[in-house]
């Protein structure tokens, strides 16, 4: 079974439906044996952001309509969050990063390592308040992972990482992919949303039936 994840690191739902996901994973993998394979495609909430991204509370006032929107949402997400062990700390938040620099370092490297930089950007951002639109927080980050920053750098200058970019977009675009976290399961099966982890395994159930027909 394969799923392709479109996401973006500064969706906290993508975050809190990645956990699910996982825990599905895992918990199919204890059941069955049988393992999942996940690739991750890069996706902009707001691909117009500047390179140094804005403030937070400006972005997210502007777009709710007001602080008295803004902050009822920001509590529902961190309660999400919290159900499924995950941290939102919002306070510590003071910018929207153009996310363009870290899907690029995804794009980078190897595919079983995306998950380990997704969690750690995530994390940096969410529940740290980094500013993961700067390159040198990102080195940072990959540093913390054992990843050659140098090398990573080297990279990016040379514009490595943005054909891949484009290209997700483009494949997005194309499945009429409007909002994210989007989860498509066997190139068949498609979940928009931060669903559940039990929403996940009737899934693999569903499908794993199938194929055994």
């Amino acid at each position: 079974m394969k799923i392709d994840v479109y996401s973006d690191m500064v969706c906290p739902w993508c975050r809190i439906g990645k956990k699910n996901m996982s825990d599905a994973i895992e918990a199919w993998n204890e059941t069955t044996g049988q393992t999942v394979e996940v690739s991750y495609h890069a996706y902009q909430l707001d691909p117009t952001l500047p390179p140094e991204g804005l403030l937070f509370n400006s972005v997210m006032e502007k777009k709710m309509g007001g602080a008295d929107r803004f902050r009822p949402m920001l509590q529902r997400v961190t309660e999400a969050g919290a159900a499924v062990d995950l941290t939102f700390n919002f306070d510590k938040v003071e910018r929207m990063p153009n996310t363009v620099l870290a899907h690029r370092i995804t794009a980078l490297l190897p595919e079983e390592d995306e998950v380990y930089w997704i969690d750690a950007v995530m994390k940096a951002y969410f529940e740290d308040g980094r500013d993961i639109a700067k390159l040198d927080t990102l080195m940072e980050i990959a540093s913390e992972l054992g990843i050659d920053a140098d090398e990573a750098r080297r990279h990016l200058e040379a514009g490595e990482g943005l054909d891949a970019i484009k290209q997700d977009q483009a494949s997005a675009q194309a499945l009429g992919i409007s909002g994210v976290p989007f989860f498509i399961i066997n190139n068949k099966y498609a979940l928009s949303g931060a669903y559940p982890s039990a929403q996940f395994l009737e899934a693999f159930k569903k499908i794993s039936q199938e194929n055994a027909n």
